[in-house]
């Protein structure tokens, strides 16, 4: 028996009633357009994460407050408020024979206000940040200054802004030297970012950027910083320099044995390493509930397909009765049953295909850069499943085909 026939006559038993081939072939079609959604934009999401992480640059060291696993994220990261960073470790870290290959350091501290300006007014996310700021994420200024230790350490009430909150604040004036208020703050701009978007998971455009102690005691009133970053002199020193830092915090505070930190240490790989995980994990986790559907779109092949069996009795008998042995009838249903769920699943990557990339226009329009990622390899794991599920499924009908006499067909009406 050629592989022809059997696809040919599936292909005419579709077509003699397509509203129910539809219906059968739906659930497939969703199924694997699902997985293929899921796979995509999850692998677009997570391009998207590590090219912010890594648009702070690969050099740089993380200090979060709370201990942690090293395979787990600190707690500070689930959002409980832990207070055992400070400042001063900060300062130590600085200190040329505490951490050698340290060429700058930042505090961050972070809160939400009104920001106004005569009419204008905005919602702002602001964040307290040392004099080293600029120079551990190599942001760039458009016009203006950055401010300095001297005004840190003095509580300067100085800003500097993202080019999207000066147009929001300012309109067409220039901003440099205007003063706006802050939560009830007045703060005088010195300096505002070049455009440069999401990085870090903040975004620089949208972002007032304030002296860290000025933050801490006027804005907040803490005492302690939220996290830390440490730019490193190359990234072969990465290593020693976590050492280094994890050793100065211990002697800050105190602490003999590791088990007991009460901080964690991160660099860019760990970070990045991690971030791949949870976002495999999570990825993985939804293509499966997606998958679900395809569950039920096999069982609505196996149900079509008895019901075919049921209705072509005769013909099979026939079939049987001038030659056809069981195994010819197992392979012509089987090859049915593939033939259908092998169309249900070309259409389900094809709609998949074409959801992801609207999804991936629509993204890139609210001003994230959103890469449109099509792996083969899902393409090619959704026909498999299609052809796997045709298989599992036709398996049973394709049987009890098999074991139809001609006896039983030439009473069958």
């Amino acid at each position: 028996m050629k592989l022809s026939s059997p696809i040919k006559i599936s292909y005419k038993n579709l077509m003699a009633a397509k509203f129910r081939s539809f219906l059968t072939i739906l659930g497939i079609i969703i199924g694997i357009a699902s997985v293929i959604i899921v796979m995509a934009i999850g692998a677009s999401a997570q391009q998207l994460i590590v090219d912010q992480v890594n648009g702070m640059g690969t050099n740089l060291v993380g200090i979060l407050p709370g201990a942690s696993d090293e395979k787990g994220p600190p707690a500070s990261v689930m959002g409980i408020v832990t207070t055992t960073l400070k400042t001063s470790d900060l300062d130590a870290i600085m200190i040329k024979k505490n951490v050698p290959n340290a060429i700058a350091a930042s505090g961050y501290v972070s809160g939400v206000a009104t920001a106004e300006y005569k009419s204008n007014s905005s919602q702002s996310n602001f964040q307290g940040v040392s004099a080293g700021f600029i120079d551990v994420e190599s942001n760039k200024l458009q016009s203006g200054r950055f401010f300095t230790n001297e005004e840190d350490a003095g509580l300067s009430r100085v800003a500097v802004i993202g080019s999207k909150k000066a147009a929001d604040l300012f309109g067409s004036e220039d901003p440099i030297g205007k003063v706006f208020s802050l939560k009830d703050t007045n703060f005088v701009v010195i300096g505002i970012f070049e455009k440069k978007g999401s990085s870090g998971f903040s975004n620089v455009d949208e972002m007032i950027y304030v002296p860290l102690q000025t933050a801490q005691k006027i804005m907040l009133g803490i005492n302690y910083l939220n996290f830390a970053r440490v730019k490193i002199d190359s990234f072969e020193n990465m290593d020693r320099a976590a050492a280094d830092i994890k050793y100065t915090i211990r002697m800050k505070h105190n602490i003999k044995n590791s088990s007991d930190d009460d901080f964690s240490v991160r660099n860019t790989a760990q970070a990045l390493e991690m971030i791949n995980k949870i976002t495999n994990v999570l990825k993985y986790f939804l293509a499966g509930i997606a998958g679900i559907s395809l569950l039920v779109g096999g069982i609505g092949i196996m149900n079509i397909m008895l019901i075919s069996v049921n209705q072509r009795i005769r013909e099979v008998g026939l079939r049987k009765a001038v030659g056809a042995r069981t195994r010819h009838i197992i392979v012509q249903f089987l090859a049915e049953s593939v033939f259908i769920t092998l169309v249900g699943g070309i259409i389900g990557i094809i709609v998949g295909i074409l959801v992801s990339f609207l999804a991936s226009v629509i993204i890139n329009y609210l001003g994230y850069s959103w890469q449109f990622l099509v792996s083969l390899s899902s393409i090619l794991v959704g026909t498999s499943i299609s052809v796997l599920i045709g298989i599992i499924f036709g398996i049973y009908p394709a049987r009890k085909a098999s074991q139809i006499s001609p006896m039983e067909a030439l009473r069958y009406e």
